[in-house]
């Protein structure tokens, strides 16, 4: 980035800063903060790493957002991987990553405990504007993790608000409102099928039969 500063032109060239946060007596969280590089990706990490083992970081948690096909009307789906094991095998990505993804490999190698929680942003409403919803989710999977209740601000507020501009772009666009309402019953569904699969209920059968119904209604 360029500017001028007293009438001088300088270069302000992007930095990553670690912030050491105190959470409680017995909890402290290095924060890095900084803007994805272009490359040297590599080199990127080992230095990253280098802070970790320097203050005896214990555990590796990394954060991201994608965007994905569901609704924003229903809670927004946070994937875990804990030391490069998804969670849930049936939600394992795959495809482009991003340098918290090389982070996560990387620390895994040298034997870190890692958890990598990335949260999923309906693709439908655009990659523009700040998505609040998601930044509320991902600091309540933080806590869990971490054990403690972390302060949210004005967040759930702003997450309010969110869901409520999204709610005004949908009624405007019969097409939006269509998809969101088969993205809210793919949602459920599946959702169904995992309390199902957790229970033993002998009930597949029929929430076979509801999917099926439901596609044939779309045509």
């Amino acid at each position: 980035m360029q500017c001028t500063v007293q009438g001088s032109r300088c270069i302000l060239w992007p930095q990553t800063a670690f912030y050491d946060i105190e959470v409680n007596e017995n909890l402290h969280i290095l924060a890095q903060l900084g803007p994805e590089p272009n490359y040297l990706w590599l080199e990127y990490c080992k230095e990253s790493l280098r802070f970790a083992e320097q203050y005896d970081v214990e555990r590796i948690i990394t954060l991201g957002s994608m965007l994905a096909e569901c609704p924003h009307t229903r809670s927004l789906p946070v994937d875990i991987s804990n030391s490069g094991v998804a969670q849930d095998p049936d939600s394992a990505y795959n495809g482009p990553i991003g340098i918290t993804h090389a982070l996560d490999a990387m620390a895994v190698e040298q034997g870190f405990d890692t958890t990598s929680l990335w949260v999923s942003v309906p693709q439908y409403l655009g990659s523009n504007d700040p998505c609040p919803q998601a930044t509320l989710t991902l600091l309540e999977k933080l806590g869990e993790t971490l054990g403690v209740n972390p302060p949210t601000g004005t967040l759930e507020n702003k997450a309010e608000q969110w869901r409520s501009r999204c709610d005004i772009i949908v009624r405007n666009n019969a097409d939006l409102g269509r998809f969101l309402v088969q993205l809210e019953h793919e949602h459920d569904m599946h959702e169904q099928a995992k309390e199902l699969s957790s229970s033993g209920a002998p009930m597949a059968e029929q929430l076979v039969q509801e999917a099926e119904a439901f596609l044939r209604d779309q045509d």
